[in-house]
């Protein structure tokens, strides 16, 4: 049997139909930026999310640029402040940091859930802190009471990056609306995926709701009238309609995902297998990826490619010890280090079949 990592092509024509449907609609309008379908899929993602503003962009890396450069012409930032972040994350939400001249400060994470260690983080506040990027990492809530408290102590602004948790909730409100600003991407291999690169911006602040808006927009919400050193960083209305298509069906999509994770963690039973934390909650985790631990991982990845299972590491250099960073390669973060070490991406998508996840199974248990 051969199973891939993520069979984009089958997800996408789960909706093959309707996807067609709304790129001949946009192909005939002649209209491709800023348009009709962009605004109904802005409207569609801040009812879904339940927050007042939702602004479409490039990617998910611009979302997170472009929050923290709002809050830099709004005087919120202003360079050589400090984000806490997290050491065990893609590189994108720490290049969002250093890309507008502010300085990460990295936070270890829970070695048991792999998000950020909200107990360690007062520790790393200082008076250059400005504000605490958390990760929904993998499509898990990173997110609690103790850190709400944390961030209204210090006045911080809280920024999620939900590049990978689009639809998680927690205490009945879902990714996206728990901190100051959100972040999302829409890459392809995302929970909602576009056909090409896409990203959007939450929150319920209008000024840097208009602030980002102009930014993204050449630094001008008038033609020709530059408020700003703007960029260019704009949602196509291609992207916009199948989005749009899509998000009806997020909900369901996550389901058929926590049935997989369900069995996984069910199913799997091999003492050299550490399995996710799973909370009692599961609302509260997407299962953008679903990400074991071993000792001997790299003999596992290739024991598994040989019986046909791709899978992939999710990462192997954490942002700190990666050559783009000379100045942070001598910081030492045990945890985020083993992680990088350990971790491995099985498959899982809402078109992953039943007798696939019989079979990464099996293979798992059957790993000596």
């Amino acid at each position: 049997m051969e199973i891939k990592f993520l069979e984009l092509q089958k997800i996408n024509m789960l909706h093959q139909d309707e996807i067609q449907s709304s790129l001949l609609k946009t192909f005939q309008s002649g209209w491709y930026l800023q348009g009709e379908e962009t605004k109904l899929f802005e409207k569609n993602l801040a009812n879904y999310i339940g927050v007042k503003h939702i602004i479409g962009v490039a990617n998910g890396l611009d979302a997170l640029r472009l929050i923290i450069r709002g809050y830099i012409e709004l005087g919120i930032f202003q360079e050589g402040d400090e984000i806490i972040v997290p050491a065990n994350t893609y590189i994108a939400s720490v290049l969002a940091i250093t890309d507008n001249n502010l300085i990460p400060i990295f936070a270890e994470p829970d070695i048991n859930n792999q998000n950020i260690n909200i107990n360690e983080l007062e520790s790393l506040i200082t008076s250059r802190t400005k504000g605490i990027m958390t990760v929904h990492l993998y499509g898990k809530v990173a997110y609690n009471e103790q850190l709400s408290e944390l961030i209204k102590k210090h006045n911080l602004k809280l920024i999620e990056d939900n590049a990978q948790a689009i639809g998680a909730v927690y205490n009945n409100i879902k990714t996206g609306n728990l901190g100051d600003a959100a972040g999302f991407s829409f890459y392809p291999g995302k929970n909602l995926g576009a056909l090409g690169d896409g990203g959007a911006v939450s929150t319920n602040d209008d000024e840097l709701a208009a602030a980002i808006r102009a930014v993204a927009n050449y630094g001008s919400n008038e033609k020709y009238v530059n408020l700003y050193k703007g960029l260019n960083s704009r949602l196509d209305e291609i992207q916009a309609g199948v989005l749009n298509i899509k998000l009806k069906y997020i909900d369901q999509e996550n389901s058929n995902r926590r049935k997989i994770a369900e069995r996984y963690t069910r199913e799997i039973n091999n003492p050299k297998i550490i399995l996710p934390q799973v909370h009692k909650n599961d609302t509260e985790h997407v299962w953008h990826l679903y990400v074991i631990r071993s000792t001997k991982r790299d003999r596992l990845q290739k024991y598994l490619l040989e019986k046909g299972i791709q899978t992939l590491i999710h990462y192997p250099i954490p942002p700190h010890l990666q050559k783009c960073y000379p100045e942070y390669n001598h910081l030492k973060f045990p945890v985020t280090e083993l992680l990088s070490n350990e971790v491995l991406s099985l498959p899982i998508s809402p078109v992953l079949e039943e007798k696939s996840v019989d079979y990464i199974i099996h293979a798992i248990n059957s790993f000596e």
